[in-house]
């Protein structure tokens, strides 16, 4: 996540006990939208109690997920919660957040790599704006599925792994891009 601005750390959040949230960077009222927001554009922030100065950016981080989750916007699925849950208390519940960090971060990766490979195929081609809009579309898609890979067997516990085999798809994925390509350009002449 990035800094607010060099040096000067985390956005401090207040939050009282009318549950009401201060952004003390700007001086306003906030809600729980807006670090949803802020959160999605990489801004780095702590929520902090008004009153005991505790750090509760963790309760305020899963109250978003539950507010999303409740609003349709379903990303996670009862059986991986269902994991998740069991592993409360369990002998390897300290390593299921490194795990799952990893996971998500190879997730992050590949997505990346596959973008720049789509919109490298189709850069200066007359599809080129119609390859965007398809990789808005299946990023959007691609959303809907990012749980589940981090509890499938396609991300592999160590990182490392799981990004040594995506280097090939990558590979091919540029290959079969190109050959499109061709194709569109024969068409388009």
């Amino acid at each position: 996540m990035k800094k607010a601005a060099p040096g000067s750390g985390p956005v401090i959040i207040k939050k009282y006990a009318n549950r009401r949230l201060y952004n003390t960077e700007t001086s306003s009222y906030i809600t729980l939208e807006h670090l949803a927001a802020m959160t999605k554009e990489g801004r780095d922030f702590k929520v902090v109690d008004a009153k005991s100065d505790e750090d509760i950016t963790h309760n305020v981080l899963t109250q978003i997920i539950m507010e999303e989750e409740s609003r349709g916007q379903t990303m996670l699925p009862v059986s991986f919660l269902r994991q998740l849950i069991s592993l409360y208390g369990d002998s390897m519940q300290a390593m299921v957040p490194g795990y799952l960090e990893a996971s998500m971060d190879s997730f992050r990766h590949n997505q990346e790599q596959f973008r720049t490979a789509v919109e490298g195929a189709f850069a200066g081609s007359p599809f080129a704006e119609l390859a965007k809009r398809n990789m808005a579309m299946f990023e959007a898609a691609a959303s809907a599925f990012k749980p589940a890979v981090a509890t499938t067997g396609a991300a592999a516990p160590v990182a490392s792994e799981a990004q040594a085999g995506s280097g090939d798809d990558v590979a091919a994925l540029k290959a079969e891009l190109a050959r499109l390509q061709d194709k569109i350009e024969k068409l388009a002449s």
